[in-house]
């Protein structure tokens, strides 16, 4: 199973909610030197913008990401460029208002937020 498709099972359970910080994190766990336990409990205050719409939890669990493989600063702002050119955004609060405004619904954006995350890190892993 490919980080994409562990990503997509993650976001469609219905008895556990993973965030959208634990949704990339986890998939990434092992190569972080992380158990999936440990990396969705590392992820589960920074859903939401870290619960407060500050940066999308997707940006910081992707930095996280980074930072635990040994990428460092070029890496780190790689993301968050090509993050910001696809959704013109980091923060939560502005992704989300940005969705409602162009009537998207939350959970459909916030999953797409979780796949650009992982498809952009995926790329930056290699």
């Amino acid at each position: 199973m490919t980080r994409m498709e562990e990503t997509r099972g993650l976001r469609a359970r219905t008895d556990v909610h993973f965030n959208c910080c634990q949704a990339v994190l986890v998939p990434f766990a092992q190569a972080c030197g992380l158990d999936r336990d440990t990396a969705f409990r590392l992820g589960g205050n920074f859903g939401s913008g870290m619960r407060h719409g500050s940066t999308c939890g997707a940006v910081t669990s992707a930095l996280m990401v980074l930072g635990l493989a040994g990428k460092g600063a070029d890496e780190a702002a790689q993301f968050m460029r090509r993050f910001r050119e696809r959704n013109r955004a980091l923060d939560c609060a502005d992704l989300l208002r940005m969705a409602r405004e162009n009537g998207e619904e939350r959970k459909p954006h916030c999953d797409r937020m979780v796949y650009d995350a992982v498809e952009i890190l995926e790329d930056l892993m290699k």
